[in-house]
């Protein structure tokens, strides 16, 4: 206020000696004015500098700055204070965010997963220690360095997109891993990032595949042992007829029972003999699928022809088969008789279900999701799948029905595995069943 008190007085005395013919003692006054107006400019630039250089210093993680806080000046002094207690704020946020970074940072190098970040380049931004130990290479900083550990691995890498997952199996002369890869897109300060996270899942298969074999060798063992007991227990009735104390019985001891009785237990063994045959001709069946022969097939043809196949299964009116296709113009890169069959199993199962119940419905949808797959939905109203068996209805030649193989819905996901997609299954007791075929 001082400073611009003296200002306008200057000026006035400028003024007012210029009017009055005192031309030099106006010029000599005009000069202080002058040096005055400077020195106002360099004294507000000064706190203005103050203020940047303290945001400097923030910019450059330097919290070391601190304005003296005693001061002639009332505002200066408030001004100074402000400014440390927000260096002070600052400094304690930008330390917590670095425990927690250092916290997490500890934890992904800790974890059993492995986790890379890796920009359009190529660069590998990040790697813990577990993928450098699953990939056998170390440190990582390109994808490049992959094609030293697998040529195959690299090509793998460098097309990796998002949302993708992936199998990749790596060998060398001391074991054997099976990974797994899942991708996804992220954004760190405007750079498109693809975050690979990498886990060995050969244990975790190991114990999967035992599983399965003893499920399946259960049901092999039920199957079997319901169509041989019958074939031993009647061989031994027969052989009654013939035998006598380990002896073979005379002729006079024959009649026409024994004829009759023996006629009877061989067509039961023929049968059960039959029965056994057939069992293993479904097995041989399930193992010797050919590859599928895929084409493009519009959905609106595909839905079509599973419709007219279902509807002798519509229970004269009872159950509604429904077709949504969404969009219309979708359409599929499949093996069209490979799919049609297990569509229509899928639906024979559906309408299996629902037996005698009333407003039976049966959808059938061909869609695409949120991540571009698309996928075709065999949905019912049925009272749904136990818990229990959930898990076991997969499994070959596992069948709750008096009648039928078992090998339905085995090869139903078998069919979907080699269109490289998958077959999952959903059930809600006593509301729904639905079965995803996803491509």
């Amino acid at each position: 206020m001082l400073r611009i008190c003296l200002l306008c007085f200057t000026a006035l005395l400028v003024a007012f000696l210029f009017f009055s013919d005192y031309i030099i003692l106006s010029v000599l006054i005009l000069l202080l004015l002058v040096a005055q107006t400077v020195s106002l400019i360099n004294y507000t630039n000064h706190t203005n500098r103050k203020i940047a250089y303290f945001f400097d210093a923030i910019k450059n993680e330097d919290f070391t700055l601190r304005f003296p806080e005693k001061l002639s000046l009332k505002s200066l002094e408030e001004l100074n204070h402000s400014l440390n207690m927000l260096n002070t704020m600052i400094q304690d946020i930008h330390i917590k965010k670095q425990i927690q970074e250092q916290y997490y940072q500890e934890i992904i190098r800790q974890s059993d997963i492995g986790i890379m970040t890796i920009n359009k380049k190529g660069h590998i931004l990040f790697a813990n220690k577990k993928i450098e130990e699953l990939l056998s290479y170390r440190p990582l900083n390109h994808i490049k360095q992959l094609n030293q550990v697998d040529p195959d691995l690299y090509e793998l890498f460098s097309k990796l997109m998002p949302f993708e997952r992936k199998l990749v199996q790596l060998s060398n002369e001391r074991e054997k891993k099976q990974l797994a890869l899942k991708s996804t897109a992220l954004a760190l300060n405007k750079e498109e990032l693809l975050l690979v996270v990498a886990q060995d899942i050969h244990q975790e298969l190991d114990e999967k595949e035992t599983d399965s074999w003893v499920r399946l060798i259960r049901v092999l063992t039920h199957e079997i042992m319901n169509t041989i007991t019958p074939i031993t227990s009647i061989s031994e009735s027969i052989l009654k007829y013939y035998k006598s104390e380990n002896e073979p019985i005379s002729l006079q001891d024959f009649n026409k029972d024994h004829i009759k009785n023996t006629v009877r237990g061989l067509e039961v063994i023929k049968e059960q003999g039959g029965d056994l045959m057939l069992f293993v001709e479904s097995y041989r069946s399930f193992l010797n699928l050919p590859p599928p022969d895929k084409t493009l097939v519009p959905a609106q043809k595909i839905m079509n022809k599973v419709k007219v196949l279902l509807e002798q299964e519509s229970k004269n009116g009872r159950i509604t088969i429904e077709t949504i296709i969404n969009p219309e113009e979708i359409e599929l890169f499949i093996d069209e008789k490979q799919i049609s069959q297990v569509l229509v199993n899928l639906g024979k199962n559906a309408a299996q279900s629902l037996g005698e119940q009333e407003n039976g419905l049966i959808k059938i949808t061909t869609a695409t999701n949120s991540k571009g797959v698309k996928y075709i939905e065999v949905w019912d109203n049925g009272p749904g799948i136990s818990p229990e068996l959930i898990d076991e209805i997969f499994v070959p030649f596992f069948t709750t029905k008096k009648s039928g193989t078992g090998i339905g819905l085995s090869l139903s996901r078998q069919i979907m595995h080699l269109h490289g997609g998958n077959l999952i299954v959903h059930s809600v007791q006593p509301e729904y069943t639905s079965f995803v075929l996803s491509f």
